[in-house]
């Protein structure tokens, strides 16, 4: 999902900072990979967690949900922003050259979704890409302020949600709860809270014992609607946050222009408020045990105003540690000008791991197990996109996309030195 690709030189603090993202989305994703749904949100939800489990899920609830996804969405909003730009300094149609990369987004998207992982980010992206193209010529303050509100918004969803889970919790434990409530309750425990052990035994059976077929159908069935479901439900977040990267690549942010005071700043800021506040959210929804209403409320509700903060403040650590460049910075910088191929390349690779039509893993490991396989896909994202990108200009699908888009094969490998 590089688009200063499409917009000819490139900016490589962008590369860095989207290289960091693609390659930690992956420690969050790993989990809905590796077992059931529920567990994606209820550490609980897929039995009983270690120690080294629990810190696990710690770290990853304080510094990688929904950073790497937002950082991610903030960097779409940034080179979207880039592509726009560079189609208009060339004479082109920023409009049908938008449309057109958005249209094959979500072609690419909706293939990923059904045919390899229903945990794909591409058909929200490319649906929302859409709506973004209206704020393309604010300035950075009204889309900061646009975001603002859609975050709002965002929050309000979110809160009614956590209000509805603990109403309902409660009407179905009341004496003489009427049958419809009582299934709706057991629903959204199904769904979100732990699972019974037959449960767990009929997702391994589907997912790690399962054949291509069984699994696809599953998907379908379970996850048929979830474009239309994540637009509603998560849409608004997303907007806000493809705005505020088309800010932050305007005044400078994400492309490295600021003194290394204010990336300072605004690392200190993000973190001294984000991170003690996670942690109290981690302390609180622990001790109530992981119940779905208190999901609702911390994991969805109360991280909405937080997670920008941290979404920014990881941006300048990146930003900071980055500066001084060397061999891994420079890795780091190829996996995110291939970060399209990474993403994409992570769900064949994780899936014919963890699924059964291939090594069938699906409920095998714990959650602190699962880092090992996190680790050794960094390593091959490190190991294959710099010397691919030595020799040609794209990632293999950064190249089939802006063909695509464009409408005609684009030339692939670099020219020789001379």
């Amino acid at each position: 999902m590089s688009a200063a690709t499409e917009a000819g030189e490139r900016i490589e603090t962008l590369d860095i900072v989207r290289g960091v993202a693609v390659m930690g989305i992956l420690a969050m994703n790993i989990v809905a990979f590796a077992m059931p749904f529920q567990a994606y949100m209820n550490p609980v939800a897929f039995g009983a967690m270690s120690n080294a489990d629990f810190v696990s899920w710690i770290f990853s609830f304080i510094f990688i949900d929904g950073k790497m996804r937002g950082l991610f969405s903030f960097l779409f909003g940034a080179s979207m922003l880039l592509v726009i730009q560079g189609a208009a300094s060339k004479g082109e149609s920023p409009k049908k050259l938008h449309y057109r990369r958005m249209f094959w987004l979500l072609v690419i998207g909706l293939v990923h979704l059904y045919g390899i992982w229903f945990g794909d980010i591409l058909v929200g992206y490319a649906l929302i890409g859409m709506i973004a193209w209206a704020f393309r010529d604010q300035p950075p303050r009204a889309l900061i302020g646009w975001g603002t509100a859609l975050l709002f918004v965002q929050l309000l969803v979110f809160a009614g949600l956590a209000a509805s889970s603990m109403y309902l919790s409660q009407a179905a434990a009341a004496p003489g709860a009427a049958a419809e409530t009582v299934r709706e309750w057991q629903n959204l425990q199904r769904e979100f809270g732990a699972m019974t052990p037959q449960a767990m035994a009929q997702e391994v059976r589907i997912y790690g014992q399962g054949g291509y077929s069984g699994i696809f159908f599953d998907r379908l069935a379970d996850h048929g609607w979830a474009p239309v479901k994540g637009l509603l439900l998560f849409g608004w977040e997303t907007l806000a946050y493809f705005l505020f990267g088309m800010a932050a690549l305007q005044n400078g942010f994400l492309t490295g222009a600021w003194p290394i005071e204010r990336y300072r700043k605004a690392l200190l800021i993000g973190f001294g408020i984000g991170v003690p506040a996670y942690a109290l959210l981690a302390w609180i929804i622990a001790s109530d045990g992981f119940s779905v209403p208190m999901i609702f409320a911390v994991v969805m509700a109360a991280t909405v105003p937080l997670r920008p903060l941290m979404v920014v403040a990881t941006a300048a650590l990146i930003i900071i540690v980055s500066r001084r460049g060397g061999w891994l910075v420079g890795r780091i910088a190829a996996a995110g000008r291939a970060a399209f191929t990474n993403y994409l390349g992570t769900s064949v690779v994780m899936t014919a791991l963890f699924y059964g039509y291939g090594i069938g893993l699906f409920g095998e490991l714990s959650r602190i197990e699962l880092w090992l396989p996190v680790v050794a896909m960094w390593a091959i994202m490190l190991l294959w996109s710099k010397p691919w990108l030595d020799r040609y200009r794209y990632g293999p699908l950064e190249w089939l996309w802006r063909s695509l888009a464009r409408g005609a094969l684009q030339p692939m490998r670099k020219p020789l030195a001379a």
